[in-house]
């Protein structure tokens, strides 16, 4: 499978920023992990601040050949209409992965506006949500 995976704002600081919420790995160590776990399979990482430049993204995925995609928006996740518009342009729904819980964080972030157009939503497992995203993409669309 060919994976693309998108992160929001500030998850270019993972290792450093709230380890109690995110953990202390990196996204470097992410995508090693997951091809560690997964290496028949390909893994493309895009990460922004801004969100522009996410809604282009997703935008330029539309066009392209990806098997799955897996969305992280992180604190656009709860604020970004523009962003679930254009999930909405996938040929598949992406799945939608949080590092914390965000049920058991501010109420601010109990509500994604991006989840509802997503295939499911994994919150609260670090890492290993993503690898379970990833079994999920496989379970859902591997032919």
């Amino acid at each position: 499978m060919k994976i693309l995976i998108l992160h929001g704002p500030n998850l270019n600081m993972l290792g450093l920023r709230e380890k109690q919420h995110y953990g202390s790995g990196t996204q470097d160590e992410l995508i090693t992990l997951l091809k560690e776990r997964f290496p028949d399979d390909g893994f493309e990482l895009f990460q922004s601040n801004h969100e522009g430049e996410l809604v282009d993204r997703v935008h330029k995925a539309v066009e392209e050949t990806y098997d799955g995609v897996i969305v992280n928006f992180g604190g656009l996740t709860h604020s970004s209409v523009a962003l679930r518009d254009a999930l909405t342009l996938l040929k598949r729904p992406p799945v939608e992965v949080h590092l914390s819980n965000i049920h058991a964080r501010e109420s601010f972030r109990h509500t994604s506006l991006t989840g509802g157009v997503c295939r499911g939503l994994i919150s609260g497992f670090g890492f290993f949500g993503y690898m379970m995203a990833v079994e999920a993409l496989h379970e859902e669309y591997d032919a």
